[in-house]
């Protein structure tokens, strides 16, 4: 039986929570990128991106193509950098809420 299907959402936002995954594929897109530019950008050890490449590759959010001795990694739908297109978009707003708030307490504590 299949996930019902805000089972399958939790578990695709899962696949998406944690910093380095969100890293990777917001460098990706802006195309396919090989791992050492990945490793160049993100700063952490070869070891750890691996890790990450692989729970976004059985996932299905980003594929590897090997070039020789190089691979390189794409991403397999630019849904997916629209998703963070808009999730950069939703943060922004909730973050400007917070700063009139902000703003607002800070005026009345002057009061």
């Amino acid at each position: 039986m299949p996930l019902p299907l805000h089972e399958a959402k939790a578990e695709f936002f899962r696949i998406l929570g944690h910093p380095v995954r969100i890293r990777v594929l917001e460098l990706l897109q802006d195309g396919p990128k090989p791992v050492r530019d990945l490793l160049a950008d993100i700063g952490i050890e070869a070891s750890s991106l691996s890790a990450q490449l692989a729970v976004l590759r059985r996932s299905g959010v980003v594929r590897a193509n090997r070039d020789g001795t190089t691979v390189v990694y794409a991403l397999t739908s630019d849904d997916v950098g629209e998703l963070l297109r808009v999730a950069r978009k939703v943060l922004t707003g909730l973050l400007d809420g917070q700063n009139e708030l902000l703003a607002m307490l800070r005026a009345e504590e002057r009061a």
